[in-house]
């Protein structure tokens, strides 16, 4: 290997939209755009690996300040150091903070070195990393809170219709009877074949969320992701306690020491890193590890490209979570079939943005 043929030369820096008809709201968000930012590194030898980072329309001048002060770093390393450069940019960080705006940054030129390392190597990054299933399941993700009763009907079913066996949708509305129906009106839709599982944004308190977790029993809900403040450790640990609904978190976190206070007061049933928010692919199978160690499954939030990759790589990972924003917008979509999604076999991570997708944008 000619070391100098890896060195990262330059980069370039993208925005891509997804189509979004009207506004969608959560119990805590409503989101304007569907955006994302990718990024493009060069190596001298020519090889180009990419990535991307979910950016809605939050602070989207802060994620491109911060960008804008760790890229030029990359120069002076090479692509297969990914543990060196992240180790720089952190005690770069550290001043203004290591987790939040920077983090996200930091992840967005790891998954992009992976990228271009595994091209290099001409492999796809399950296979750099060990494979230990060739599938994994996949759920269909939305079920907004702002859908009217015939929206979200037409989301599950069409999700059936593709072959899931599990759909997600949102909950926290200001009156939790309001999402027991909206359950009720999605088990009749789908049936009893297909788990349904709910997401509350953390927009809940403790009162009712154990009523919600009570109501959903009788419909077989799966499992109840980010009820509370994903902070409120003992919340977690007394609507376990109160319900026994499995719960799932980890979207929100930067780091694995939030984990680990959940895995200690037996508060956490299923483990979701966000590969982008984690730091990521290092950090976030180190997470993977930690939840393995205490026996608990991932299942990690959002990107699924990325994501069914890595699950294949570790023991303990179930599945992935499906949305359909970026499959227009690159080369290669995801296959589902049977419920389950097949790794990307291209090399790195075997996709990549349409060049008519993108805006590059100039500082």
């Amino acid at each position: 290997m000619n070391s100098s043929s890896i060195k990262i030369k330059d980069y370039k820096l993208y925005k891509a939209k997804a189509k979004l008809k009207k506004p969608i709201a959560d119990a805590t968000h409503t989101l304007h755009e569907i955006s994302f930012l990718v990024l493009r590194l060069r190596l001298e030898n020519g090889i180009v690996g990419e990535s991307y980072l979910l950016s809605f329309q939050y602070s989207p001048e802060a994620i491109k300040g911060a960008l804008k002060d760790l890229l030029p770093e990359v120069k002076k390393f090479h692509v297969n150091e990914t543990g060196k450069l992240y180790k720089h940019l952190d005690h770069l960080s550290e001043y203004f903070g290591n987790q939040g705006i920077n983090r996200w940054a930091q992840a967005l030129i790891n998954v992009a070195m992976w990228d271009a390392w595994g091209k290099y190597l001409n492999q796809p990054i399950h296979k750099i990393l060990g494979t230990y299933r060739d599938k994994c399941a996949i759920y269909g993700s939305g079920g907004w809170i702002s859908y009217s009763i015939d929206e979200l009907i037409g989301e599950v079913t069409d999700y059936a219709s593709r072959g899931f066996k599990a759909v997600k949708i949102k909950v926290g509305s200001p009156d939790w009877k309001t999402d027991v129906f909206r359950l009720q009106k999605v088990r009749e839709a789908v049936g009893n074949d297909i788990n349904i599982m709910m997401d509350a944004n953390q927009g809940m308190d403790l009162p009712s969320a154990i009523q919600l977790a009570k109501s959903a029993e009788n419909l077989g809900v799966y499992w109840f992701e980010e009820p509370l403040n994903h902070q409120n450790f003992d919340g977690y640990e007394m609507l376990k306690r109160s319900t026994g609904i499995s719960l799932a978190m980890g979207e929100r976190e930067y780091d694995t020491l939030p984990l680990l206070q959940l895995l200690q007061k037996k508060a956490i049933d299923i483990w979701q890193p966000d590969l982008l928010r984690i730091g990521g692919l290092e950090m976030w199978r180190e997470s993977a590890a930690l939840a393995q160690s205490y026996h608990i499954p991932v299942l990690p939030h959002y990107y699924k490209d990325y994501d069914v990759p890595l699950v294949c790589s570790i023991p303990n990972g179930v599945g992935v979570e499906s949305f359909d924003w970026i499959d227009p917008l690159i080369d290669n979509p995801m296959s589902v079939k049977d419920g389950f999604a097949i790794p990307h076999q291209g090399a790195g991570w075997g996709f990549n943005f349409l060049d008519d997708c993108l805006t590059e944008i100039k500082w």
